[in-house]
């Protein structure tokens, strides 16, 4: 929540306007204020940061809401983990040792 200097609510049109000047002067392009919210989660969620705490950061009542909002970061991370297993696992990868990786794995 933000407020005046006086205490009284600030006028979303300011926020947006002012936020707005800001992008441009840094010369970023447009997105919302809101987006800032968005791209925290990701971020965290991204670092490994457990989805249940990014639900309390976020305030969200429940799991399923933060889970559904964020589906397409874990499902890219799902990916990015895999193919790691995969080139991990492929033949012919080595350590410099020499020693097969297939050989490590148990």
């Amino acid at each position: 929540m933000f407020a005046t200097p006086s205490g009284s609510p600030l006028d979303p049109a300011n926020l947006t306007r002012r936020f707005r000047r800001l992008l441009d002067r840094a010369g970023l392009r447009a997105i919302r204020f809101h987006d800032l919210r968005h791209s925290t989660a990701t971020l965290l969620l991204e670092q490994g940061i457990d989805l249940v705490v990014i639900k309390e950061l976020l305030g969200h009542a429940h799991i399923g809401v933060t889970a559904g909002v964020y589906a397409h970061v874990r499902l890219r991370l799902q990916r990015e983990a895999i193919n790691t297993l995969g080139d991990t696992l492929s033949p012919g990868r080595d350590d410099p040792d020499g020693t097969p990786v297939g050989a490590i794995v148990r």
